[in-house]
């Protein structure tokens, strides 16, 4: 297209040249005007029909990505991020096994046989690829523990949850560690990118749909589409699968920790009908029915894959609750030196931004939360776990410790106050400023910027195996973790990551 639309002026330029000089000795100057008119015209409508032709969908950049994106071009520290986030995922996986949700999802995955399967995470059960990173992908999220990312349009998500996809896709197709690393990056920049250039939250779309679009891109990579499949592949994925917010809206239900998950299942699926000749409807972001069209209303900027990579500015979470409430409880650890007995505690005042507010602090049960999706969503509940029992567990999201009058007297005194400071910064980090007023009138005020997990403030490797090792040693023996994380940290030397997979099974 470039030597076409470079060539085409001398081309025209020439015969310009001759026809000129052929209607000047013919008939003279008063010709020239009209002619040059005409001339121009037909030049600016072939340039336009160049340039036309020349439009390349979003599809078909997302797929000319990934079929071109290679290992070895990958810098060493996004390899190492990549690992590293590889690594919790699985910790995150164990931590979520044994959850009411999980065990719905794994009794499904049992039901289902066939013929080239992938496997679910710890149970060595053997189901269909999509029902494999369902299930996966509901372990993964259910702790809401895995990592987390805040776009430079104020959404945020979790570009981990895909990592179900690609598992099952990677050993459906004896995919390689290093493999499995190229895909991982490839998914968290085209989830990374979209949500830094289109305004999802502002749409009232979830962030599970961007999961969707990171999924099945990466999960066609392993499994070796075309760039035209992979095309096709995205158009029915984006063009089926759109979810609502709903879902994180008000009393919380099982479906927090089931959205995503059912956006790999559903990328993987898209993927196989692909590879199988299913075609999917063409320009599904820009046409006039597409995406950005009926959800935006306005037209989106295409994404800037590649440097600087959107995996970097993705983080880790220290505490097992929604990204929102990692400032509020570490600043409620630091403040709670200050406070021998919480009954001691007039009222707690927190400072923090809109869109925290909007997404863990929007209504009354986030101040008395009956089920565990909406008590890991609840910035007040979060608050009083933390000065209460000076740290958070998973079980704290269960009875009894939703109905303890003295933890919930505690959270009533929690106020939630919108930060103009916090919402200028709230693209690189979630402010929060955590004031104890106690009885006696004394004030102590905190102030967090980077939690612990932040890309500005990173957890180091061995806090990333404390955490890996807390939860994964429910479901394993010591000597097994062990073995499983020098697997882990050496990913791009094992042959197959149906390897790994395997090594999960209690």
């Amino acid at each position: 297209m470039c030597t076409e639309r470079l060539a085409l002026p001398r081309i025209e330029r020439r015969r310009f040249l001759r026809q000129l000089a052929a209607a000047g000795l013919a008939a003279g100057a008063p010709t020239f005007p009209a002619f040059a008119q005409d001339l121009a015209q037909e030049m600016t409508e072939r340039r336009s029909s160049v340039a036309e032709k020349s439009k390349i969908s979003l599809a078909d950049v997302l797929a000319r990505y990934a079929t071109e994106l290679n290992y070895e071009d990958l810098p060493e520290d996004i390899v190492r991020i990549a690992k590293r986030s590889i690594l919790d995922t699985f910790g995150c996986a164990f931590g979520g096994y044994t959850a009411g949700p999980s065990q719905i999802a794994l009794k499904l995955a049992s039901e289902v046989n066939a013929k080239r399967g992938a496997t679910v995470l710890c149970s060595g059960i053997k189901t269909s690829p999509d029902l494999a990173a369902f299930a996966n992908g509901v372990m993964i999220r259910y702790l809401d523990f895995n990592d987390a990312f805040v776009s430079f349009s104020h959404g945020a998500g979790h570009p981990s949850d895909t990592i179900a996809a690609l598992l099952a896709a990677a050993e459906l197709t004896e995919r390689s560690g290093r493999d499995l690393i190229t895909a991982t990056v490839l998914c968290y920049e085209v989830f990374c990118k979209i949500a830094d250039t289109f305004d999802y939250l502002g749409s009232g779309v979830d962030h599970s749909t961007i999961t969707g679009f990171a999924a099945v891109v990466g999960a066609s990579r392993l499994m070796g589409l075309s760039r035209e499949q992979m095309v096709h592949a995205i158009g029915i994925t984006v063009g089926g699968n759109t979810a609502i917010r709903q879902g994180r809206n008000e009393t919380l239900s099982n479906w927090k920790a089931f959205a995503a998950a059912d956006a790999s299942r559903k990328a993987i699926f898209s993927a196989q009908l692909a590879l199988g000749g299913m075609t999917g409807p063409g320009n599904v972001f820009e046409g006039r029915g597409g995406f950005f069209n009926l959800i935006s209303h306005k037209p989106t900027a295409p994404p800037q894959l590649g440097e600087p990579y959107g995996i970097r500015r993705a983080f880790t979470k220290r505490f097992p609750l929604g990204q929102f409430s990692q400032t509020v409880a570490q600043a409620a650890v630091e403040a709670r030196q200050f406070v021998s007995n919480p009954d001691e505690i007039q009222e707690i005042n927190i400072r923090i931004s809109r869109s925290a507010i909007k997404i863990m602090a929007d209504s009354p049960d986030k101040w008395r939360p009956q089920t565990h999706e909406t008590a890991d969503h609840s910035i007040p509940y979060a608050a009083g776990l933390v000065l209460m029992y000076g740290r958070i567990e998973p079980e704290y999201y269960e009875d009894p410790y939703l109905h303890e009058q003295r933890l919930l007297d505690l959270v009533s005194r929690v106020k939630c106050i919108p930060s103009d400071e916090a919402d200028r910064s709230e693209h690189e980090f979630n402010l929060c400023e955590l004031e104890i007023v106690r009885k006696s009138g004394e004030r102590k005020t905190v102030r967090v910027e980077y939690h612990r997990g932040h890309f500005k403030n990173p957890m180091t490797d061995a806090e990333m195996e404390e955490k890996f090792r807390a939860m994964a040693q429910k479901q394993l023996p010591a000597d097994r973790v062990d073995g499983l994380l020098r697997r882990l940290w050496a990913l791009e030397s094992v042959p197959k990551v149906g390897e790994l997979v395997a090594a999960t099974q209690a």
